[in-house]
């Protein structure tokens, strides 16, 4: 039986699925990009998606009711 979790929130600390995990294939994509990418450049990458986070209208998000 497959169970479906939301990695983003199960996930924070570590992954919880182990070997099971869904998202394995990423992992050696993930560690070259770590490895390959200076300090710098991760910490500018963070500060635009914090610039446009703040930028951005706030999104409303509005139940649908049924009619």
């Amino acid at each position: 039986m497959e169970t479906s979790i939301n990695c983003a929130e199960a996930c924070v600390n570590g992954c919880i699925l182990g070997d099971k995990c869904p998202n394995r294939e990423y992992i050696s994509e993930t560690e070259n990009f770590i490895s390959n990418t200076s300090l710098d450049q991760l910490l500018e990458i963070a500060e635009e998606a914090v610039r446009k986070k703040r930028t951005q209208p706030p999104t409303w998000v509005l139940p649908d009711f049924p009619e």
